[in-house]
């Protein structure tokens, strides 16, 4: 039986980048918004405190966001000596944070389920339950990568949109940047081109301080740039990460993705995404079912405080959009890649018929 200390001590002996991790009682994190210049450590000793966490951005992306959900009903078990109650009150808590975040809402559904019993047997319980969904997310990302990084081939420029990495996952390489790594690994010369993607600019302070820490080759542009990059022969094919999949192959990812797929599509280049089947929400029909998430204007018409834009300027935040199927050519699964027509193709993933875990 592996403790959460066991485990958080061996991956941190290992080449990855935890975005959070049990210590001592508490969690930290690495708060993602002062990133790169400044490495932050964040520590949450209550769920309220993780879940502002998850809301200011201080950790995002679905995978790590995801882990969040297992980390904390744990700490919620831990700090309440295993009360059922307060273990439920903190997965609705947490739910509430991000709602397009289909990882979140599996992840905190999952680790209810186990909910059985009280005191230190169900702190017990929880903390095996959080260790089985640590161990089988990071064998995601390797497994995604490995399906991924062959459809990679040497001498490619890959081009990718916000943040899908270590940081925004397990910690190997997250959903797009598993692939990429993997590629990198395998020894394939490759280049990435990342779109720096306003207005957190996670491409530009979080995707370019990944691939210099993994020494991967790279170019940053911004987002309006995509088009041109593609229409003169520098993009080979596109990967980005996934916020959810739905049960067609619809696509919410990181807002500007649809943008990409479309000037993809014009370009005849290859446009992925990376998930896993954690991430494709069989219940959800299509991406106009799909919630997108509204985050506030100043977001938009400031940059870390800075106004930039007139005072009273109206803006609009929508944190994702939605790529239609017909503009993916594959979806890389921790199963492998999956092709149109995606109705058909993804039940291969869907746990109710195949009984995989999630």
């Amino acid at each position: 039986m592996t403790t959460i200390h066991e485990l958080v001590k061996r991956y941190q002996g290992e080449e990855l980048a935890l975005p959070i991790w049990f210590e001592e009682g508490v969690l930290k994190l690495i708060d993602q918004t002062k990133l790169p210049f400044s490495e932050d450590i964040v520590t949450c000793s209550t769920v309220e405190h993780l879940a502002e966490a998850i809301r200011s951005m201080m950790i995002r992306g679905s995978g790590a966001i995801g882990i969040c959900g297992a980390y904390g009903l744990y700490l919620a078990a831990y700090v309440s000596d295993g009360d059922p109650d307060e273990i439920k009150q903190a997965g609705k808590l947490l739910k509430s944070t991000r709602p397009t975040a289909v990882n979140l809402m599996k992840t905190v559904d999952e680790m209810v389920e186990a909910i059985n019993g009280t005191g230190q047997d169900l702190v017990e319980g929880m903390e095996q339950k959080t260790v089985e969904i640590l161990e089988r997310q990071l064998a995601f990302e390797y497994e995604l990568g490995k399906h991924g990084a062959a459809l990679i081939e040497d001498g490619d420029t890959i081009m990718t949109h916000c943040h899908s990495g270590a940081l925004g996952g397990a910690g190997y390489g997250g959903r797009a940047l598993s692939v990429i790594r993997t590629a990198h690994e395998q020894g394939k010369n490759i280049h990435v081109i990342t779109c720096e993607t306003r207005p957190y600019l996670q491409g530009a302070r979080i995707t370019a301080y990944e691939l210099k820490k993994f020494g991967i080759p790279h170019t940053l542009i911004t987002d309006n740039m995509s088009g041109f990059c593609m229409n003169t022969g520098r993009v080979d094919k596109i990967v980005v990460g996934s916020d959810r999949v739905s049960a067609n192959g619809d696509l919410a990812n990181k807002v500007g993705t649809y943008m990409h797929a479309l000037a993809a599509k014009e370009n005849r280049i290859p446009f992925y995404t990376a998930t896993s089947s954690h991430t494709i929400d069989f219940d959800t029909e299509s991406g106009k079912d799909i919630e997108v998430e509204m985050r506030d204007s100043s977001e938009v018409t400031e940059i870390k405080g800075v106004k930039i834009a007139p005072e009273g300027t109206n803006a609009l935040y929508p944190s994702f959009d939605i790529t239609p199927n017909h503009l993916i050519s594959g979806i890389i699964t921790e199963k492998g890649v999956i092709t149109a027509p995606f109705t058909d193709n993804l039940q291969t993933v869907d746990p109710k018929l195949n009984k995989i875990p999630q």
